[in-house]
C-alpha cells in the first residue's frame, strides 16, 4: 500500500496538461528515473506495471513529453528507456510463459489489456514523426562520431517500435470487419505517414548497419503478421472481380444463416406444441421394455433414427483435445494494403538478399536470442510467396533459393520435431514452430516448381541442379514420411496436417516429373556396415595411399555437393588460370589425361570445388574425343553427376609416378 501511494505521488510529479500543450515539472527527469527504479523492484505479480497502467502514465505523460521535449536529450532518452520497459510483451514479464495460476493469469490479462491501450495511444503521427527524426539524425553520424550511447539509443528506438507492433489485437473489443482499419492498421499508417518505413528500408539495405538486422527482421515480420502474401500481391487500385464475388457469396451465406436462425426461433417460441407433428411407433425396433420404440420425430428412413440427440457427449480431457488454429488473418483497407504492397516491392528489390544473408550469418554464429530463427523462417516464406505471385523474379530471393536453404529448414524441422517429443509441456509451442518451418519448406518447393514452368532456360537449369541435390539426398526424401507417421492431433493443428499433405503431394509430383524428363535418377542409399576385415587394394600397398571407405566418401560428398551446386547456379566463382595439359612436358599425353582426372578427384576430396570444376572444364576442351570429361553441350545436371562419378571412383594413384 505504501508503495502504491509513493507511486501515485511520483506520477503526479511528472507534469500536467494545460490546453493542448504539456507542462513538465522541474523534477520531471528525476521522476522518470525513479519510475525506472520502481520497475526494477517489482515482484512476480507485476504490481508496479499494473499500477502505472491504471494511471495511464504512457498516454497522459510520457508520449506528450516525447513529442514536446525532444530537444532535451537527457530527458528524451530517459523517457525512451522507460517506454521500452513499459511496452515489453506481457509474456516476458511473467518469465516467458503464460501463468497457469488463476490469480497470476488475471494479472497477465490485465497487463496485456494495458498494452493494448498503449498501442492505441501510439496511433499518433506526431510520435512516430519525432522517432523518425531522431533515428534519421543518429544514422547520419559517421562511425567515428557515433558513440556507444548513440548505438544504444538506436537499438532502444527499434525495440520500442517492435514492442508496439508485437502487442496482440483484441478482435472482441475492436469489432473490426474486413476492409476496416484496426488499431494495428492505424499504427502501420502512422508509420507510413511519418516516413519511418524509409528508415527501416535504409537500415535493412545498409552494410554499415548489419548489427541491427535482427531487429529490422522482427519489425517487418510483425508489420505483416495479419496479412497474406497472395492478398497483398493481388491488391490493386480497384477491387478485383474475385474479391467482389467472394464478398457477395459470404454475404449470401450470412443471410441464409439469419433466415434459418429466425425460423428456428419462431418454432421455438410458437404456441403450438413441439410434438405437434405426431408420435410414431417404430415396428420391430424394441425399446428398453418389450414394447416397440416410440419416436417423437418424423423420419422417412429407419436407419437414420438417432437416439443420441439429447445425450451429453463425453467430455475430453484438456490434454487430449485437438489443437485449434487461432491464427488471425484479415483483409485491411485498400490504402493500407497498397502501402504494404509497395513496401514489399521495395524490400525485395533493395533489402531482402543482403538482410537475409546478414541474419543467417547471425544465426550461424549464435549471436541472436533464443528462437529468433522463427522470424527468419516466416520472412522467407512470406516474401518468397509474394515474389512468386507478384513478379516471379527469382533473382530477388536468390539468397534463400539454394540447396543450403533446403538443408537449413530440414535441420530445423527435425530439431523442432525432436523437441516436441521431449518437451511434453511445451509440445504445442514446438508444434507451431514445426508448422512454420514446414510452410517455409513448402514455399521453397513452390518457387522451385515455378522456375520449371517459367520457360526461362537459366532458371530451368538452376532448378535442375537444385532438384538433383534434394532428390539425391536421403534426408530430403524421408522428411515427409517421418512427419506424416508422427502426426499428433493433440499437439499439431489440422492446418498443419493440410499443409503437410499438400507439400508431400507437391514433392512427389516434382519427383515424378523430374524422373520422366531425365530418364534416370541417382539417389543416395546408406548401406549397412558388414563385419570382417577388408582386403587392402594393391595400389594402396604400392603407394601407401589409403582409399577412404564408401561411408566416408558419402559423408564427404554431402559436404562438397552444396558448393558444387552453388557453382553450377552461378552463385560462386571458379578460377580461370588452370591448365591440365602441358605441351612442353616430357610426360605422355595419355598420362597427362589420367593425371588431370586424378587432380580433379583430389581437388574435390580436399574441398576445392571451384578448382575441380575449372580443371574438369579445361580438360574437356583439351580431350573432347572420348567424352571422358563430358561433351561440349553437357547440361549442368549431367556435369554434376559426372563429377560425382569421378569423386567416387578408385583411381590408379600409382600412375602418377
Amino acid at each position: 500500500m505504501v508503495m502504491h501511494v509513493e507511486l501515485q505521488a511520483t506520477c503526479s510529479a511528472l507534469g500536467y496538461q494545460e490546453g493542448k500543450s504539456y507542462v513538465k515539472e522541474p523534477d520531471c527527469l528525476e521522476t522518470v528515473k525513479d519510475l525506472i527504479r520502481f520497475l526494477k523492484r517489482e515482484d512476480e505479480t507485476c504490481d508496479i506495471r499494473r499500477q502505472l497502467g491504471h494511471a495511464q502514465i504512457v498516454q497522459n505523460d510520457l508520449l506528450p513529453i516525447l513529442v514536446q521535449y525532444s530537444k532535451e536529450e537527457t530527458l528524451w532518452e530517459t523517457v525512451i528507456r522507460l517506454l521500452v520497459n513499459l511496452t515489453q510483451p506481457a509474456v516476458l514479464c511473467f518469465n516467458g510463459q503464460i501463468p497457469e495460476d488463476k490469480t497470476l493469469r488475471n494479472y497477465f490479462l490485465e497487463v496485456e489489456s494495458h498494452l493494448q491501450s498503449i498501442k492505441e495511444a501510439f496511433v499518433n503521427e506526431e510520435v512516430f514523426a519525432v522517432i523518425t527524426g531522431k533515428l534519421g539524425d543518429l544514422l547520419k553520424l559517421d562511425w567515428e562520431h557515433r558513440h556507444e550511447e548513440h548505438r544504444l539509443l538506436i537499438e532502444r528506438l527499434l525495440i520500442l517500435i517492435r514492442n508496439i507492433l508485437h502487442v496482440p489485437t483484441n478482435p472482441d473489443d475492436e469489432m473490426r470487419t474486413d476492409d476496416d482499419a484496426s488499431i494495428h492498421d492505424q499504427v502501420l499508417w502512422a508509420l507510413h505517414v511519418s516516413g519511418l518505413e524509409d528508415i527501416l528500408l535504409y537500415i535493412a539495405s545498409s552494410e554499415e548497419e548489419r548489427n541491427l538486422s535482427m531487429h529490422i527482421l522482427e519489425i517487418v515480420s510483425l508489420m505483416f503478421r495479419e496479412q497474406t502474401a497472395d492478398m497483398l500481391a493481388a491488391a490493386g487500385v480497384q477491387r478485383s472481380v474475385s474479391e467482389k464475388v467472394k464478398d457477395e457469396r459470404e454475404l449470401e451465406m450470412v443471410r441464409e444463416q439469419e433466415k434459418l436462425q429466425k425460423k428456428a426461433n419462431q418454432m421455438k417460441f410458437s404456441s403450438r406444441h413441439s410434438r405437434f407433428g405426431g408420435t410414431y411407433v417404430v415396428k420391430n425396433f424394441k425399446s428398453i421394455s418389450d414394447n416397440d420404440l416410440i419416436y417423437h420425430k418424423q423420419q422417412g428412413d429407419v436407419s437414420k433414427i438417432n437416439l443420441d440427440t439429447n445425450k451429453k457427449p463425453k467430455k475430453k480431457p484438456k490434454n487430449r483435445k485437438p489443437i485449434i488454429d487461432r491464427e488471425v488473418k484479415r483483409r485491411s483497407t485498400l490504402s493500407i494494403r497498397l502501402g504494404l504492397k509497395e513496401f514489399c516491392i521495395q524490400f525485395l528489390e533493395n533489402c531482402y538478399n543482403p538482410l537475409m544473408y546478414a541474419v543467417k550469418d547471425i544465426l550461424n554464429r549464435e549471436k541472436s536470442q533464443e528462437h529468433d530463427e522463427t522470424y527468419y523462417l516466416w520472412s522467407m516464406r512470406f516474401f518468397m510467396e509474394f515474389c512468386r505471385l507478384h513478379s516471379g523474379q527469382v533473382d530477388l530471393v536468390s539468397e534463400t533459393m539454394s540447396v543450403q536453404a533446403f538443408h537449413y529448414i530440414q535441420v530445423q524441422l527435425f530439431q523442432y520435431y525432436e523437441m516436441q517429443q521431449m518437451e511434453k509441456k511445451e509440445a504445442i509451442v514446438w508444434g507451431k514452430r514445426t508448422h512454420l518451418a514446414l510452410k517455409a519448406y513448402q514455399e521453397l518447393l513452390l518457387t522451385l516448381d515455378s522456375m520449371d514452368k517459367s520457360g526461362n532456360t537459366t532458371l530451368m537449369e538452376s532448378s535442375k541442379v537444385i532438384k538433383s541435390n534434394i532428390f539425391y539426398m536421403m534426408e530430403f526424401r524421408d522428411i515427409f514420411l517421418t512427419l506424416l507417421r508422427h502426426f499428433d492431433q493433440n499437439r499439431q493443428s489440422r492446418s498443419y496436417l493440410k499443409d503437410l499433405i499438400e507439400t508431400t503431394h507437391l514433392f512427389l509430383k516434382m519427383l515424378e516429373n523430374f524422373s520422366k524428363k531425365t530418364g534416370h535418377l541417382v539417389v543416395q542409399k546408406k548401406k549397412k556396415k558388414t563385419g570382417g576385415r577388408k582386403k587392402k587394394p594393391r595400389n594402396q600397398e604400392n603407394t601407401g595411399h589409403v582409399e577412404p571407405s564408401e561411408q566416408e566418401l558419402e559423408d564427404l560428398w554431402d559436404e562438397i555437393s552444396s558448393e558444387l551446386s552453388a557453382i553450377f547456379q552461378g552463385r560462386s566463382d571458379i578460377p580461370d588460370d588452370v591448365a591440365p595439359f602441358d605441351a612442353a612436358s616430357e610426360i605422355d599425353v595419355d598420362q597427362q589425361r589420367v593425371d588431370a582426372m586424378i587432380r580433379i578427384q583430389d581437388c574435390m576430396r580436399e574441398k576445392k570445388a571451384g578448382e575441380a570444376v575449372a580443371v574438369f572444364r579445361a580438360a574437356r576442351e583439351v580431350w573432347p574425343d572420348r567424352n571422358e570429361f563430358g561433351s561440349a553441350d553437357i547440361a549442368p545436371e549431367d556435369e554434376f553427376m559426372a563429377l560425382r562419378e569421378i569423386f567416387m571412383t578408385s583411381l590408379p594413384m600409382n600412375l602418377m609416378h
